[in-house]
């Protein structure tokens, strides 16, 4: 399977993902809808693990709980939150600031030389983050809405979780095979949401699930979780985990095109706004905008067949 191509269908799934799991949130709560994902997506994966099950050391399976608590129970977490309250259209642009983030451990953890052309262009798209992130402290003159702001927030913690998921999960995806890397990270990332949906549980029965619900499941569970995590690992496993991030971008037009028509939101002017300083920072920081990634496909199936 070419890398590029699968991290771009798991980009474009997890774009789509903000506005279907916002539809499915107004029937079924976020801790009840997160466990049943991956519950199913555990379950949908053990006949493809048990015929690629390796023995693995204590430390990577360590780093594997790592990869789940902040890959999933972190970033499932604070993404269904958000969604609850604020625009499904917002994630993909705040979730493109996860480059900041890496550039910004790398310099204060990892002590990597800082440039400055890259430091500008990386707080120009953090403006841009903040932009959209604030907006409605002055969009459409309807007053301060903490609550979108507290969304956008959250958000912003679910994009964290995920930089980290990339960050710790690069070395272990060079001693273990991405079909144990998805499987256990599930296993590992459902256990937190257990007794939240049991509480959640106490106010809620699965019997009022409705269509809303049921779509959030089956989109979670098969194509969101299965399909697309197996492809972010199995690309991890192949590609620079520098480029795993540029393909994000991908994400806010698969996300604006099915939150249209199933939602009814459209972009206002501090989301163009806020994107242009998101992009415009990652053209100057890297001398490119890696928008449409495309090109890569083309580039690495050529690689490949030489």
């Amino acid at each position: 399977m070419n890398p590029i191509l699968a991290i771009i269908v798991a980009n474009i799934i997890w774009g789509a993902a903000s506005p279907i799991f916002k539809f499915a949130l107004i029937n079924i709560p976020p801790f009840t809808l997160a466990f049943l994902r991956f519950f199913f997506a555990t379950i949908l994966f053990i006949p493809f693990v048990k015929n690629h099950w390796e023995r693995i050391s204590l430390k990577d399976y360590f780093e594997l709980f790592l990869i789940a608590f902040f890959g999933i129970t972190i970033n499932i977490t604070f993404f269904f939150l958000g969604l609850q309250k604020t625009a499904s259209i917002n994630a993909p642009i705040i979730a493109s600031s996860g480059p900041v983030f890496i550039y910004l451990l790398s310099v204060l953890f990892l002590h990597e030389k800082r440039s400055s052309r890259v430091f500008n262009g990386m707080m120009i798209s953090l403006v841009g983050v903040l932009v959209i992130i604030l907006s409605p402290l002055f969009f459409d003159g309807k007053g301060i809405n903490f609550g979108e702001i507290q969304g956008n927030v959250f958000l912003l913690i679910s994009t964290f979780g995920a930089v980290l998921n990339v960050v710790i999960g690069k070395r272990v995806m060079r001693e273990v095979n991405p079909y144990q890397v998805t499987f256990l990270s599930f296993l590992f990332g459902v256990i937190p949401f257990t007794p939240f949906m049991f509480q959640e549980l106490q106010h809620w029965s699965f019997s009022q699930i409705n269509m809303h619900g049921l779509i959030g499941i089956v989109f979670g569970a098969v194509f969101s979780s299965a399909i697309a995590y197996y492809l972010h690992y199995y690309a991890m496993s192949k590609i620079k985990a520098q480029e795993i991030g540029l393909f994000t971008y991908i994400d806010p037009v698969a996300a604006v095109v099915i939150a249209v028509p199933l939602l009814g939101e459209y972009p206002h002017l501090y989301f163009f706004l806020g994107s242009l300083l998101v992009f415009g920072g990652i053209y100057l920081a890297e001398g490119r905008l890696h928008w449409h990634p495309f090109h890569k496909l083309k580039n690495h199936t050529i690689l490949r067949s030489i």
